[in-house]
């Protein structure tokens, strides 16, 4: 079964633009805290992959559709689910009003596999990590 995260977060003032909702590029960063709370509710560590196997996952596509905005200090819900995990990860986000259920934002991202110091793409996300995140 494919892996799926849930985070709870709150609106900053310091992520707000002059139309006093989120900045767009905001969304991208609470993405990254579902997708690294879900590495972490599996076991996946990447920055010790990093160092104890010399490979690193760089992003290489997003998309993001904004729906409703966001405003300070609202609670979200960001959940991330993997999607793909055999020959690249990637992931849908979701952004959600956990009062009313109303989705504000819809997103995408891919990782691939890279070999340091060569930067060597790989075909293939590591079987341990693969599994890990349920393929």
């Amino acid at each position: 079964m494919a892996a799926t995260h849930d985070i709870r977060m709150k609106v900053p003032f310091h992520d707000l633009d002059p139309m006093q909702v989120v900045w767009h590029g905001n969304y991208f960063k609470y993405f990254d805290v579902a997708r690294f709370g879900l590495f972490a509710s599996v076991g996946v560590d990447l920055y010790a992959y990093l160092t104890e196997h010399q490979m690193v996952f760089p992003i290489t596509r997003t998309s993001i559709k904004h729906i409703l905005p966001l405003r300070f200090d609202e609670s979200f819900i960001c959940r991330a689910t993997v999607t793909e995990a055999r020959y690249k990860i990637a992931m849908d986000f979701e952004i959600r009003r956990p009062e009313t259920g109303e989705i504000c934002t819809r997103g995408k991202a891919e990782q691939v596999a890279v070999k340091l110091p060569d930067m060597a793409l790989e075909f293939e996300i590591p079987s341990e990590i693969s599994h890990a995140l349920g393929f």
